[in-house]
């Protein structure tokens, strides 16, 4: 198992006895998800903002309008940060002070450039869509030419990255194991339900197997 090397960049100071460098489990998180947040400075001013993305080995694609604002800012520095998050559990303790939550976290720091080979911008593409649901890109019209010279893909390589993960119960002074008070984890977890077709699709148009397999993968046990 390979690791990422510990930086001061990407070191975990508090919760550090959490942290992984661990290659492949910070992919498993980065796959786990479809959403994550990057931040930049505008103006003087600290933005974030949720984006949605793929993973191709050691580089997350992005993709937006040609005047994005947060896109155009990234390509400026040369530089990303990106966060993904999993709650998986709320830890309620018996005292305020030791309520906690388990996660999975991981963030990302790399080089960023602007994808400007044509086949390499529509497999970006594909990669995003088919990070949403594996295997859809296959089934939708995939963009034309006015469509795809209006998106700005982003290359963002990971350079090197850490993750927090909390996978426990609940952690308690001795002394207030005594308590008459209830203490537990809530689990939480993201489902998907049944696909809801369009009223106006054409006769003859089925949910695509991709789309049913995603579903059938994410319900509720």
């Amino acid at each position: 198992m390979s690791e990422y090397q510990v930086t001061k960049l990407n070191k975990v100071v508090r919760g550090a006895k959490r942290a992984t460098y661990n290659v492949e489990e910070i992919h498993q998180i980065l796959d786990d998800a479809f959403l994550c947040h990057i931040g930049y400075a505008w103006n003087g001013n600290a933005i974030v903002i949720p984006t949605a993305y793929g993973r191709d080995g050691d580089t997350i694609y992005i993709h937006g309008s040609l005047k994005n604002r947060m896109m155009t800012n990234l390509l400026d520095v040369g530089k990303a940060s990106i966060s993904v998050t999993h709650l998986d559990g709320l830890v309620l303790a018996r005292s305020a002070f030791h309520h906690s939550a388990n996660y999975r976290s991981a963030t990302v720091f790399g080089n960023v450039r602007k994808v400007e080979d044509p086949k390499e911008k529509m497999d970006a593409l594909a990669c995003i869509l088919n990070h949403m649901i594996p295997g859809h890109w296959d089934n939708i019209r995939q963009p034309n030419a006015k469509e795809f010279n209006a998106t700005l893909v982003m290359a963002i390589k990971i350079d090197t990255a850490s993750a927090k993960v909390r996978a426990e119960g609940v952690v308690d002074e001795k002394e207030d194991h005594n308590l008459p008070i209830w203490a537990g984890v809530v689990p939480i977890k993201q489902v998907a339900l049944d696909p809801v077709s369009e009223n106006d699709l054409i006769e003859g148009v089925s949910v695509p197997d991709a789309v049913l397999k995603y579903v059938a993968d994410n319900k509720l046990p």
